[in-house]
């Protein structure tokens, strides 16, 4: 299959920065499962790699990502599984990177560019940026750490509001809610990722890795409790007859049409 097909991942070098950057742009960056196996890889790179400090996480083009390539994950037309045992997690849900990660996003970023983002450290975005957390809309629920992520960004109220309603947000409403802590014209925020990438190299570096180690200790409790929910969340929705009704609506390009059953 080509990578047009596809999409890719790439890793580049710039002294003590690394930049990861998905680039499916024919289908607005929607994941497969190899790109996700690619992100990985090149994540436990760069928190293996000592000489490599800071990582700025991005995606070509004009948006960040419309989700995942629906029926390369469910249905007849699912890809295996072929991540290697023990890399770092994008979402954050297994090993955690335990070095500074920049998040930078535009334009489309729908529900897991949302999650990945919010499992990194800084987010950057673009005024360009809009958000939604549409899983439910697709008959299923998020996966990827939405359901506690959210709350530890904006509170109950807030995360229920936009989890229930799955509405669309804007980048100001994001910075307001405190899922992106900058929001700057569209290709100037790429610029002032890199100026604050090059700002936190001017720390010690051990004495950051030991700075988010310490605060990954302070939330982890909640966060493992929250992430031992997924198993029975994914196997409640996944059995319903709303989750298929859900991916063929994806298929068909229609609006779902629930049942509750």
């Amino acid at each position: 299959m080509s990578t047009a097909e596809t999409g890719r991942v790439t890793m580049d070098i710039d002294g003590h920065i690394c930049t990861i950057t998905v680039d499916n742009t024919a289908k607005k960056n929607a994941y497969t499962p190899a790109m996700l196996d690619q992100v990985a890889e090149f994540m436990t790179t760069y928190d293996e790699t000592d000489d490599l400090w800071v990582c700025i996480f991005c995606s070509a083009g004009e948006h960040t990502t419309a989700g995942l390539d629906m029926p390369r994950f469910f249905g007849p037309t699912a890809e295996p599984n072929r991540r290697r045992p023990g890399l770092i997690d994008p979402f954050g849900l297994e090993r955690r990177c335990t070095k500074p990660v920049i998040a930078v996003v535009q334009g489309i970023t729908y529900t897991v560019g949302i999650e990945m983002a919010l499992a990194q450290d800084i987010v950057i975005a673009a005024d360009t940026a809009r958000f939604q957390q549409l899983e439910a809309r697709r008959g299923i629920a998020p996966l990827g750490g939405a359901h506690f992520r959210y709350l530890s960004r904006t509170g109950w109220g807030n995360a229920m509001h936009l989890l229930f309603t799955c509405e669309e947000f804007s980048a100001e409403r994001a910075l307001q809610l405190g899922f992106v802590q900058e929001v700057h014209p569209f290709g100037r925020h790429m610029e002032r990722a890199r100026e604050l990438a090059a700002t936190i190299c001017e720390c010690a570096p051990i004495g950051l890795r030991a700075t988010k180690k310490a605060a990954m200790a302070y939330i982890e409790g909640g966060e493992q409790a929250a992430v031992a929910c997924i198993p029975a969340i994914k196997a409640q929705v996944f059995a319903t007859e709303d989750f298929k009704e859900g991916i063929q609506s994806f298929v068909e390009r229609r609006k779902a049409r629930f049942s509750g059953r």
